[in-house]
């Protein structure tokens, strides 16, 4: 997403850190909604439709990502470093979009309305099947880990260019132009 001066486009960047915020918001309200019997009819309601919104952004954030190059990694970055960074953003991309789609099947699994704000409703993408249901909530729980993991791993490589190597990594994100 870069603009050709070492930075991520503004789209990219408000996308970026838009995302992370519920990214990060929803993984609390995944461990809570399963841990709270009085919040989880609220936190539901907020779960379903923030994860769709978060399905959508990935997809404007993949089309964006697609259209503008990222900036190159630092020349002197090791190799092993560099494959894990390609690595490590193309699981969180295909998280960010796993984990919205296997939500909603396995809703559908389960015959649960999909309900996003002001009574709209999804339509069901797969039938009604218990067994079925019960694979793909495993599933999203499962890979809400990974995603928790990955996204801790990220955070950590940033940190790590912008204390540690102080290469601009980070700042490529964090702002337009110096």
């Amino acid at each position: 997403m870069s603009t050709g001066n070492g930075h991520f486009n503004l789209l990219a960047r408000v996308l970026h850190w838009s995302m992370a915020v519920m990214i990060v918001a929803m993984l609390f309200i995944g461990v809570t909604m399963v841990a709270s019997l009085h919040l989880r009819p609220l936190l539901i309601d907020l779960h379903r439709p923030l994860g769709i919104a978060i399905g959508v952004l990935a997809l404007l954030r993949l089309y964006n990502r697609l259209r503008h190059r990222p900036p190159p990694l630092p020349a002197d970055l090791p190799a092993w470093q560099a494959r894990a960074a390609r690595a490590s953003h193309a699981m969180l991309y295909a998280l960010m979009l796993a984990m919205p789609l296997l939500g909603w099947a396995m809703l559908s699994a389960g015959g649960y309305p999909i309900v996003l704000w002001g009574g709209v409703h999804l339509p069901a993408i797969v039938p009604h099947t218990p067994a079925l249901y019960a694979a793909l909530r495993g599933a999203h729980g499962l890979l809400a880990y990974v995603l928790f993991a990955t996204v801790l791993a990220h955070v950590g490589a940033a940190l790590f260019h912008l204390w540690v190597r102080r290469d601009g990594v980070f700042q490529a994100m964090a702002r337009g132009r110096d």
